[in-house]
């Protein structure tokens, strides 16, 4: 649905995210009414109500730091008719790991005036200066549905160099922004650094779309040098690779399936099924058993998941 944002005409952008606006609007209504007590609501939307009305800026900032405080901070209690909710509103949207705060304070990120772009974004620079990290984690967690997605580029490609843990795996995880608005290089930038830091990439929404050649490479890359120095590397790697494999990348998978553990070869088994060289396919053929389990849908990237 973003992407199709992207592509739209200036005024059909703004239709359409105040479209999404309204429905995450609603969907986390919905979610804090079963969350929180009612006297922390009623708090909660008044002060949304405030905000949206154009009080003063002291006003969001003070709110935005207490609503911790009025809300709490435990889990939000989505069902898995909630979770799809959020799909069909934003593809790759996974709330599953949100907290009632989160959910609050992006409620009142929501209700910030934005017709103003420059006005709007000067306000978020503000927050962002100031924000401690729980604070950063909403922030980032919000681009997706925020006003002007757009200008939030520049602000993600910085956050991804984080050395917050957190604030990272906000940006990375469960978060379609990065793959709907990022450029390839703060992209590959990401998951790489996913790599590195030992986030499971199979969280990381939109990652099959927009794997590309370059990232191969950076991958194939990041493997030599973990090989060089006696380490081993998560067989996720290998999904963002297959595809672009060339005969050199064909004799890494070959040693991988000859020499790794076994969750390395069904890994590279998978890498080679990608692969529309004939010499992949020939390597594939040799380990008939992953072949024949990834021919009946029993080896699949999801495979992973739970490692």
């Amino acid at each position: 649905m973003v992407d199709f944002i992207l592509g739209c005409h200036k005024k059909g952008l703004a239709t359409s995210a105040e479209f999404i606006m309204s429905k995450v609007n609603k969907l986390l209504y919905h979610w804090l009414l079963k969350s929180v007590s009612e006297k922390a609501f009623v708090w909660l939307e008044q002060k949304q109500t405030q905000i949206a009305s154009g009080a003063a800026e002291r006003l969001f900032f003070t709110a935005f730091s207490a609503v911790p405080r009025y809300l709490g901070k435990q889990d939000l209690q989505l069902t898995f008719q909630d979770l799809e909710a959020a799909e069909d509103v934003i593809p790759g949207w996974h709330p599953d790991h949100w907290s009632v705060d989160q959910a609050g304070r992006t409620l009142l990120l929501l209700a910030l005036p934005h017709d103003d772009a420059q006005e709007y974004l000067k306000t978020l620079d503000q927050v962002f200066s100031t924000a401690d990290m729980g604070e950063l984690v909403v922030l980032y967690q919000s681009f997706p549905f925020v006003p002007h997605p757009e200008l939030h580029r520049h602000r993600t490609a910085e956050g991804i160099r984080s050395n917050m843990s957190n604030v990272f795996q906000a940006i990375a995880l469960r978060n379609p922004y990065p793959a709907n608005y990022l450029d390839n290089a703060a992209w590959n930038q990401m998951v790489l650094k996913a790599v590195f830091v030992g986030s499971p990439l199979h969280l990381i929404s939109g990652l099959d779309r927009r794997a590309n050649p370059e990232l191969a490479k950076m991958l194939v890359d990041y493997a030599h040098e973990r090989w060089a120095a006696k380490r081993s590397v998560t067989p996720e790697l290998w999904r963002c690779v297959g595809r672009f494999a060339d005969n050199a990348i064909i004799t890494d998978l070959e040693k991988v399936l000859a020499n790794g553990a076994i969750d390395e070869q069904k890994a590279a088994a998978l890498a080679c099924a990608e692969s529309a060289l004939p010499e992949a396919q020939a390597l594939l053929s040799r380990y008939p058993d992953l072949h024949s389990s990834i021919q009946q849908g029993n080896l699949t990237w999801s495979s992973f998941r739970c490692k």
